[in-house]
């Protein structure tokens, strides 16, 4: 994901990168945002609760450092033009991260690609990021956003850690916490890659349950068996 919003970063263009929650996409914003020269590039992150046309601008207005006034056509006018000032006299484009892209309405949507225009479709000026779950995909799918659709340069889907990359993952969260990969089994993992399907944040939570478990029972190693009980427990919230 970091690859192609560098990618992104460069052609100024649209991107959609879509995962299941816990995955880990808020996470590679912010990292991707601490990575960024600030005198090169300036980015701007909205996380999105449900709201309206008007709202989205006022919001937008005011991680811009813009003034909130007047109606939706006010305020986009204001947008476009320190978008391009931003672009042309700064010569320090604007990256904007849209989070929890899935609750974005069609009006939204729809404006997203009015934005993008200038020059009569012949500039791009800034860089759009929308992340969200999958089903902001079948948004996306709607013949009303066909035209966005056409503008979208970049479209990943994270589907989760494989086996490989999980038995990795839980090797290094132990030494970061003065710890050996020795005290689980292989039997182990591969239960909580099966119970997570590769998603970060419900490894973290069945293996912290795994070892609080195994302390309890005395164990010395986290084995299958103390694995699944740990599974069992989380299925129940």
């Amino acid at each position: 994901m970091i690859d192609r919003l560098n990618y992104l970063k460069d052609i100024r263009g649209i991107g959609v990168f879509t995962a299941r929650p816990g995955m880990g996409k808020s996470y590679t914003l912010r990292c991707f945002s601490k990575s960024l020269n600030q005198n090169l590039y300036q980015m701007q992150y909205i996380c999105l609760s449900t709201v309206s046309v008007s709202e989205f601008y006022k919001q937008l207005c005011t991680s811009l450092g813009l003034e909130v006034k007047g109606g939706k056509t006010t305020m986009f006018k204001s947008i476009q033009e320190r978008i391009y000032y931003l672009y042309k006299e700064k010569r320090k484009p604007l990256i904007i991260a849209i989070d929890e892209g899935q609750y974005l309405n069609s009006g939204i949507l729809k404006d997203l690609k009015m934005l993008m225009n200038h020059g009569y479709d012949s500039l791009n000026c800034f860089t759009l990021i929308i992340a969200g779950e999958p089903h902001l995909n079948h948004t996306l799918e709607k013949p009303v956003h066909e035209a966005l659709r056409q503008r979208i340069t970049v479209h990943y889907n994270y589907s989760g850690l494989d086996d490989s990359e999980v038995s990795a993952y839980i090797s290094h969260k132990l030494s970061i916490a003065g710890s050996s990969r020795t005290i689980i089994e292989d039997a182990a993992i591969s239960a909580a890659h099966s119970y997570s399907r590769g998603n970060p944040r419900l490894i973290d939570n069945v293996m912290t349950y795994a070892l609080d478990l195994g302390a309890q029972l005395k164990k010395e190693v986290i084995d299958a068996e103390t694995m699944m009980l740990a599974i069992d427990a989380q299925s129940l919230f």
